[in-house]
């Protein structure tokens, strides 16, 4: 009868593990479960809308380029991999919509300390809405709501 008790006691314990070491998991599906309720028309990783043709926004990883070549608006994204809510903003963006003739670059955090000084960047969720020269227009930090919604409504 202790055997049995025993038996069940760790596998109690041992899915109390499992569930809270995956929660941080579920809680960024869940970000991203609900901005794709919220949003018809999710486009992919390389900017293409899945549903139409029609021309939409693009999500693209920095380069020293990418400022000049993408017309249109443009905000650089202060990501970092190892930023829980960094993550949480990359997933939103790749499966929202980001709106038409707008440009979000991925910029890492880490190895990009020259541009994080231009602009005055001291913590990672920073996004820059930047003008065609590269100017800085206006500042928004999403780490508390790090959903694509909340980046257009406080920089759009």
């Amino acid at each position: 009868m202790k055997k049995l008790l025993l038996a069940f006691l760790a596998i109690g314990v041992i899915s109390l593990l499992v569930f809270f070491i995956t929660k941080p998991k579920f809680a960024s599906d869940a970000v991203s479960q609900q901005q794709s309720k919220n949003t018809p028309n999710p486009i992919s990783t390389n900017g293409q809308n899945n549903s139409t043709n029609q021309q939409s926004g693009k999500y693209i990883d920095y380069t020293a380029s990418a400022i000049d070549q993408n017309k249109g608006t443009k905000i650089l994204f202060f990501h970092a991999p190892w930023c829980p809510q960094c993550r949480a903003l990359d997933a939103s963006i790749k499966s929202g919509t980001i709106p038409n003739n707008t440009t979000i670059i991925k910029v890492d955090y880490d190895s990009n300390q020259d541009l994080r000084q231009k602009y005055g960047i001291t913590i990672q969720t920073t996004l820059v809405l930047i003008d065609d020269s590269g100017k800085l227009i206006k500042k928004y930090v999403a780490y508390q709501q790090p959903i694509l919604q909340a980046v257009i409504d406080n920089l759009l």
